[in-house]
């Protein structure tokens, strides 16, 4: 039987990574035509279009068969497949959102909620919005869920405003990985607070949240704010920069950094770390400028 490639124009944590995944151009040492049947050109964001229009005329220089394809170009979404375009271990048990959040496509791209009846069992959920689903669904999803040997991530973004005590209670009856929350706005963080008392047998190594900086009026001072206050709640953000469906916003320099620094455990207990060192530091000194003052 003849192999599909798929090709993809960056690589992400979800990208495939078996021997017949591709990110970029063509390799020097690529599989023989003869035992190939199509290339796939997969495109996720709309940026990447020219991209990846680009890649199909490269492999096609090698293969006779190649197509270019993906939600970039709003496809209708087919069975999903695990493994096929997004990493094994990934499942979708629900498609679409019942919110308008301004900054998401979402609900323009897959419309309402929808249950997924036959999914196929994985370790990492991407549903968009996992909580808006059924009870009867979810449960369903956690019985799947104990019968992992991986450890189980929920990726999609759980939804702050509807985690409730039986969802974590069910957490706790499975192999936790990670938790990804979304506090986009600072008045979702009032929503993550709630929600982190509800799920306060979690650790905070465990809890994720996506925090979307640069949309709308941001600055790199609110920005900061609502990170640090996901860091104060016992939480590590996961700092997405704002980019629209129609084009790539090309941000500054300090923009970057702050994404980088936020988007990478590491780095920000690192840099937490060296802050309390220097307060401890600090500390002792203006204590005692201020005897000296009160002499």
């Amino acid at each position: 039987m003849k192999k599909l490639i798929r090709v993809f124009p960056r690589r992400n944590s979800h990208t495939p990574k078996d021997a017949l995944a591709f990110v970029g151009d063509p390799p020097m040492f690529r599989p023989d035509p003869s035992v190939v049947s199509e290339v796939h050109v997969s495109v996720a964001f709309t940026w990447d279009i020219e991209k990846g229009k680009r890649l199909q005329r490269a492999w096609a220089a090698h293969y006779p068969v190649v197509k270019i394809g993906g939600p970039a170009f709003d496809e209708e979404q087919g069975k999903f497949v695990p493994g096929k375009y997004i990493k094994e271990g990934v499942t979708f048990t629900t498609r679409g959102c019942n919110r308008k959040c301004p900054w998401c496509r979402v609900p323009a791209r897959e419309g309402r909620i929808v249950e997924i009846p036959d999914y196929p069992p994985g370790w990492i959920i991407q549903d968009n919005n996992f909580l808006q689903a059924s009870r009867a669904h979810q449960a369903g999803v956690f019985e799947m869920l104990r019968n992992q040997s991986e450890r189980i991530e929920f990726a999609g973004g759980i939804d702050c405003r509807l985690v409730n005590p039986w969802f974590a209670e069910q957490v706790q009856t499975i192999r936790l990985g990670q938790i990804f929350l979304a506090a986009d706005t600072k008045l979702a963080i009032h929503h993550l607070e709630k929600a982190r008392e509800i799920l306060s047998d979690v650790s905070m190594k465990r809890l994720r949240v996506y925090t979307l900086i640069g949309f709308g009026n941001d600055t790199i001072e609110k920005a900061t704010s609502r990170l640090e206050r996901v860091w104060e709640l016992d939480c590590i953000p996961h700092a997405q920069l704002y980019q629209p469906e129609d084009r790539w916003i090309d941000y500054p320099t300090e923009w970057r950094l702050l994404s980088r620094l936020w988007s990478r455990p590491a780095a920000m207990y690192g840099a937490h770390k060296a802050k309390e060192q220097a307060l401890k530091f600090v500390a002792p000194l203006f204590r005692g400028h201020q005897k000296t003052l009160n002499e």
